[in-house]
Parts: structure tokens; C-alpha cells; sequence
């Protein structure tokens, strides 16, 4: 049988920030939505059924809110690269996913959006315990 890893899934956060390389869009916040899946081992909360044995979810969702909104990127293949970092400084979280999302990125698109998956071993000079 192959190993599925447990996930939780945070979609959708719609936050403000300063991305992309066009001057206008250097000047003013816009949206964007940040999906995020976090990988690792949701037995114990499983069984004991205690907030403090799971991966605390609604911290991670506060520090990417405060982490984009203060964030000034060009791409954002790289604010998907650093929240990724961020979610991974978790000690339970083994492996994460990011989306963003960007609306209006592309006339005659909805949006443009970046998946990417990380582990620690993608970040080698963050210094992660994991």
C-alpha cells in the first residue's frame, strides 16, 4: 500500500500585497488568494483529540496574513517560495504546498496562479531543526 500523508488544507486567504514588476503594480497593494496544504502526522490529535497535539493551523494562517501584507515581491513563484519557508519553520509540518493565486494577472484570465511543493531539505541555509 503506498503512504498518504496526512494533510490539512487552508484555502483560499485572500491577502494584500505589493507584487509584480510593473511599476503601478510596485505602488499599490492587490490581491491575492494563498491556498496552503500542510503535511504531517495528524495521529496523535486523531486519537487524543486535543488542540494541542495537532499542527496549529490558525497561527500559521496569522503569520502568512502578516508575513504578505508586509512582503514586496517581483514574482510570485517567490512569495510562494517564502511562505513555504515560513509554514515549514513548524516543527510538525513535514512537507507543505502553497498556491497563489493573482486575479486580474492576465487580461482575458481569471487569474494566475503558482503551485509549489517544499521540505526542508529545499531550504539548506534556513537552519530548520527538521
Amino acid at each position: 500500500m503506498e503512504y498518504k500523508p496526512d494533510r490539512i488544507h487552508i484555502r483560499d486567504i485572500l491577502v494584500r500585497c505589493i507584487v509584480g514588476i510593473n511599476p503601478d503594480e510596485r505602488e499599490k497593494k492587490q490581491d491575492v488568494i494563498i491556498s496552503l496544504c500542510l503535511e504531517g502526522d495528524l495521529r496523535l490529535p486523531g486519537e487524543s483529540d486535543d488542540i494541542g497535539d495537532t499542527i496549529n493551523y490558525k497561527e500559521i494562517k496569522d503569520r502568512v496574513i502578516r508575513f504578505t501584507e508586509a512582503s514586496s515581491f517581483f514574482l510570485i513563484e517567490a512569495l510562494a517560495h517564502e511562505i513555504a519557508a515560513l509554514c515549514l519553520d513548524v516543527p510538525e509540518v513535514q512537507r507543505v504546498g502553497v498556491t497563489v493565486d493573482k486575479p486580474g494577472a492576465l487580461r482575458f484570465a481569471k487569474s494566475v496562479a503558482v503551485e509549489i511543493f517544499r521540505t526542508r531539505e529545499d531550504y539548506p541555509d534556513r537552519g530548520f531543526d527538521g
